[in-house]
């Protein structure tokens, strides 16, 4: 059953979301979606293209549009609850696995420009579900570069 949401959210309604957004959109209500979980801060609800049966959708429901985005406090609400849906997901479906995947940018794949975690059950070979890893050798010597570049800007 799809279902309008009617939500307050706490703080300064309008500066925590985007008038644009789809997402946002579901958060307030205005759009229909086919809720798994709500609580104060995150919202979880069905993909209208289930690529496998149970594909869930997990957003912060203040507006951030991707990774490079999410503050620590948002980040620490989401995840919070991802392992709690993905457990649901698994007693009650009976999945084999579960991809959890997050696409930052369009040329990533992201479509919808609020960050958001897919939870994508497994059932087996031609589930509908499919990655491509291309691995690369690299030297030992690039690996050391490569690790102390991202080391170095990363802020604590």
């Amino acid at each position: 059953m799809i279902e309008n949401t009617s939500l307050q959210i706490g703080g300064d309604d309008m500066a925590s979301h985007d008038p644009d957004c789809v997402f946002c959109k579901i958060v307030k209500g205005e759009i229909p979606s086919v809720k798994v979980f709500e609580n104060d801060d995150v919202y979880a609800f069905l993909d209208l293209g289930q690529v496998t049966k149970g594909h869930t959708l997990v957003i912060p429901k203040i507006h951030q549009r991707n990774i490079y985005e999410l503050t620590p406090e948002t980040a620490e609400k989401v995840f919070a609850v991802v392992p709690k849906i993905a457990r649901a997901i698994k007693e009650e479906l009976q999945p084999i696995g579960m991809n959890l995947l997050n696409n930052n940018e369009e040329p990533a794949m992201q479509s919808v420009f609020h960050y958001h975690v897919h939870l994508i059950p497994r059932y087996g070979k031609g589930d509908g579900f499919g990655a491509v890893w291309k691995t690369h050798e690299t030297s030992s010597e690039d690996m050391k570069a490569i690790a102390d570049t991202i080391a170095s800007g990363i802020n604590e």
